[in-house]
């Protein structure tokens, strides 16, 4: 099934579902940008995006060599279509600000995202906003197109989480880190029980993204020996709300994609549901219509959108919106 007859129909269905883009961010892989071997790797792989990390998996001593590596790997690598982002030190450090301003001026072209952690609150989001912004006008980038991701890790960052969340239209994400969240209330445990010791923060930073608009990623599974684990762990989170999951090694990226994959007959329930609403628009002028036994409004179109968005880069769907043969069932 196709989900419109002309590409001019199926712009409008488009423009009415979507009030921004949706960005598919099944799995988020991060990797240290000492590292250009690794970087390679991580270019290579299925990862969604790919984060270059300049905090917590480069030590001290590597820190400001690393700014080169990484430099280096975003303007000659092909990441093959993934959302290219780097993570910066803490705005506190004194690594923050040449962080930042070295590998944009070198590489803010090929930079699509940056990764801010230890947060705590909107103002500091809006310090790097504006920093970013006087690089992109001193270097003649389009202004805005680099977007933030915001790593909500603390008891102080998750009660402002609603202000991070909506505070600048570059935002495109919240996530969620487990490790550091943990570490600053004091727990214990952080690893098969997550779901149930961490329901309260993790349904939080859920509602805070929804709320703006912006996508919602998981934590990393710790124990990434343990696939089984993975598995848990990401088949949970895309059924509590979650868009994606962080990884810190290649074998997590296939289990993660498949979690946050919709099947192909989620796949062929959503065409069918965005055709039907199509048709009834219309013909009929319906803004609601009935499919099966389910009300279908635009609120429910945006939920089938997002799968259909996510079969397109999984592979699903061909460029007609046309099931692919062999597509995972």
């Amino acid at each position: 099934m196709r989900l419109s007859s002309t590409p001019h129909e199926r712009g409008r269905i488009d423009q009415l579902v979507i009030a921004r883009d949706f960005n598919v961010r099944r799995t988020e892989l991060t990797c240290p940008a000492h590292s250009m071997k690794m970087m390679e790797k991580a270019a290579n792989s299925a990862a969604d995006e790919v984060i270059l990390d300049l905090e917590d998996s480069c030590a001290v001593s590597q820190k400001v060599a690393a700014r080169k590596t990484l430099i280096q790997a975003l303007n000659s690598l092909d990441f093959r279509g993934k959302i290219r982002a780097f993570r910066p030190n803490n705005i506190r450090t004194g690594y923050f600000y040449r962080d930042v301003i070295e590998v944009l001026e070198a590489a803010g072209r090929n930079v699509d995202v940056i990764v801010i952690p230890k947060v705590y609150g909107a103002e500091d989001v809006l310090f790097v906003d504006r920093l970013v912004t006087q690089i992109e006008e001193a270097c003649g980038y389009e202004v805005g197109r680099i977007k933030l991701e915001v790593l909500i890790e603390s008891a102080r960052s998750l009660l402002h989480a609603e202000e991070i969340a909506a505070c600048t239209p570059r935002m495109a994400s919240l996530i969620f880190g487990i490790a550091d969240y943990a570490g600053d209330i004091g727990a214990k445990e952080m690893s098969e029980r997550q779901f149930e010791i961490y329901h309260y923060p993790k349904a939080h930073v859920i509602a805070a993204a929804r709320a703006a608009g912006i996508d919602v990623i998981d934590n990393v599974t710790l124990q990434f020996r343990d696939l089984e684990q993975v598995r848990r762990d990401a088949e949970a989170g895309a059924r509590m709300g979650f868009d994606g999951k962080w990884a810190i090694h290649p074998s997590h990226i296939d289990i993660i994609n498949a979690a946050y994959t919709p099947t192909v007959e989620e796949v062929e329930r959503a065409l069918a549901i965005m055709e039907a609403y199509r048709k009834a628009d219309q013909e009929q002028g319906l803004g609601a219509i009935v499919f099966g036994d389910e009300m279908v409004d635009a609120a429910t179109l945006r939920v089938e959108w997002k799968k259909i968005v996510v079969a397109r880069r999984a592979g699903i769907l061909d460029e007609n919106d046309r099931i692919v043969g062999g597509a995972r069932a």
